[in-house]
């Protein structure tokens, strides 16, 4: 039977088809443009592969976007059948697959850890297990994984920098700032193209105050990040918060228009809404709103996006920044017709629609009726969900403007009980402190924050 690069038996009708999912299994783990392609290169060289299917399936998930559900689904069903014959590691790929079709997460999850359980070193496992956990807000659970296989792993193997990359991005999110810079920047020596390894560093760099070091880090590493898919919009998105820090807002909106944003570019104009882009965009445009920057026509473009997109819940991390796009543009109708879209997907019971129904939707409608005038009532429909914000996913640095949304709710409520709720939050992820972070200083002084 042939084995992958990591020497894992698969179950593919040459030795070739093998070189081609390693190829293919390099492209997620590297961020490669090109990795759809891949993927379709393996299923031709073996349509019966059940790891082809698997990979098909993952990368339509891997999109948010409801729009690929069925062709996922259709592929997590032809690897289930042709599971049926390979081996047990296969099955359970397969499983965990259709799990995360059906929207059974914590299946999917736990799946994937009875994997990499009896085989610490298999790659795609450990890296789809990182993507979901992530965005289901657990850390904790991400640097578990990454503690257990880690005794497995050596810089002689395939994929290591690629792992270190994921060490490092698991222990920042988890606080230890220390290990996830370590981890991060020899993941960047051994392979200076891995985007993945550079966005922990980046992400270190961003929570301890480091402004300047953060746009050099960047700007040297830019060179590498050719090929790559839209991982380098979101490190162009990290140095925007490094300049807008710094107070060069004029330097944000350039990065904006010509990196992130950039709507002639391949990337953005293949997925115009992808939701790592959206993201991106909104959570600018907002930051720069709260400090009096005018946007000019970008609301609308994200606008009409947010309009084509009503109803598709997939990311819940999304929905907010679909809002906060509405809202820029004034769109207060579709606004309307969006939550209520919303809603209507959000009625069923898998993890997705609850987290949507009960966490996602009221950070929505608080940033519409901040919007139109309301803070009392953006209050009252933060205040009960603050501390679930993070089951939406995100980094501290994502969810860092849904607190700001919280604050600035509470300083024109005139609630100084919110107000130091938010600059907690803050105060115990970032080292610099409410009081000095741009964002953040004007309504830290009115709540009499040091």
């Amino acid at each position: 039977m042939p084995k992958d690069a990591l020497g894992l038996a698969v179950t593919m009708a040459s030795d070739e088809a093998a070189a081609a999912f390693d190829h293919a299994v390099s492209g997620l783990l590297r961020y490669r443009a090109d990795a759809p392609a891949r993927v379709k290169a393996l299923a031709a060289a073996d349509p019966e592969a059940p790891l082809a299917q698997v990979l098909k399936g993952a990368l339509g998930l891997l999109a948010f976007n409801a729009a690929q559900l069925p062709a996922a689904r259709a592929a997590a069903e032809a690897a289930s059948r042709l599971a049926a014959q390979a081996t047990l590691r296969e099955r359970a790929h397969a499983a965990a697959l259709s799990a995360w079709a059906e929207g059974e997460l914590d299946r999917a999850l736990a799946t994937w850890r009875e994997i990499l359980a009896a085989h610490p070193q298999d790659v795609l496992a450990f890296r789809l297990h990182h993507f979901v956990a992530f965005w289901l807000g657990r850390p904790a659970e991400m640097r578990a994984a990454a503690e257990a296989v880690r005794p497995a792993w050596g810089p002689d193997m395939p994929a290591f920098p690629a792992m270190l990359g994921c060490f490092a991005f698991a222990a920042e999110e988890c606080g230890d700032h220390d290990a996830a810079e370590r981890d991060g920047r020899a993941a960047v020596a051994a392979d200076p193209a891995d985007p993945w390894a550079a966005h922990a560093v980046a992400h270190v760099l961003e929570m301890t105050g480091r402004e300047e070091e953060g746009i050099a880090w960047t700007e040297a590493l830019e060179p590498n990040w050719e090929g790559a898919n839209q991982i380098q919009h979101h490190l162009w998105w990290h140095r925007a918060l490094f300049h807008l820090q710094l107070g060069a807002t004029e330097t944000v909106l350039c990065l904006y228009d010509r990196r992130f944003r950039n709507l002639a570019s391949p990337l953005t104009a293949s997925h115009p809404d992808l939701y790592i882009d959206v993201q991106n965009a909104a959570s600018i445009l907002w930051r720069l709103r709260r400090l009096g920057i005018p946007a000019g026509d970008r609301w609308e473009e994200l606008a009409d996006k947010a309009e084509a997109r009503a109803g598709d819940i997939l990311s819940a991390f999304t929905l907010p920044h679909w809002m906060m796009a509405l809202v820029g543009a004034e769109r207060w109708d579709a606004a309307a017709r969006w939550l209520a879209a919303a809603r209507a997907a959000a009625a069923g019971e898998d993890q997705n629609a609850i987290t949507v129904r009960e966490v996602a939707l009221p950070v929505a409608e608080a940033i519409l009726a901040a919007g139109r005038g309301d803070p009392a009532r953006a209050l009252a429909l933060l205040r009960p969900v603050a501390g679930r914000m993070a089951e939406l996913g995100g980094s501290h640095a994502q969810q860092d403007v849904l607190w700001q949304v919280y604050l600035d709710a509470a300083v024109a409520a005139g609630d100084r009980a919110a107000a130091q709720e938010a600059l907690a939050w803050s105060e115990a992820r970032f080292s610099t402190p409410p009081a000095k972070r741009a964002a953040w200083a004007r309504e830290a002084a009115w709540a009499g924050s040091a």
